[in-house]
């Protein structure tokens, strides 16, 4: 059995973390892989592109590529600690990063790796939010054909 687990650093993944941990213990789980996807979307508030004419500069460049890379030892950082915990409860586990529409992506792993059950934080969203906003739990229930989906308050 291959347990996938979504983690996104928030409340609701660490609640996914240790659900899919107690599955996997109780299923005698072959691994325990944890997914984080990147929607590639960073802020770049911190550059200054200024006005009709400007032109990037070295300096612009330099700053882009240092700001992509702190965003992306965040999510590393994101999985190893998740890594971690499973680690520490003798559960075997990997990770993986992959950049994408977060439901799909996560669906199109579990599918392509066969994957037995997906475990995801559910945001709590309601109502109006959630039928404006979308939800990645959601989507990722009501999309998977070929697994498990355990959704975590």
């Amino acid at each position: 059995m291959k347990v996938l687990v979504c983690a996104d650093g928030s409340k609701q993944s660490q609640k996914a973390l240790e659900k899919a941990a107690l599955i996997a213990k109780g299923c005698n789980a072959d691994e325990v892989v944890i997914i984080h996807v990147d929607e590639g979307k960073q802020d770049l508030s911190a550059l200054t592109w200024g006005t009709e004419g400007y032109s990037v500069s070295d300096e612009d460049i330099k700053n882009l590529k240092r700001l992509h890379e702190t965003h992306m030892e965040e999510k590393q950082n994101i999985l190893q600690q998740a890594l971690n915990y499973l680690q520490e409860k003798n559960l075997k586990a990997s990770t993986v990063l992959k950049q994408g529409h977060p439901a799909k992506t996560i669906l199109e792993f579990a599918s392509e790796n066969g994957c037995d059950t997906i475990v995801i934080g559910s945001r709590g969203l309601g109502g109006w939010k959630k039928r404006i906003l979308g939800s990645v739990s959601s989507a990722v229930v009501q999309e998977a054909k070929d697994c498990t989906v355990v959704t975590v308050k």
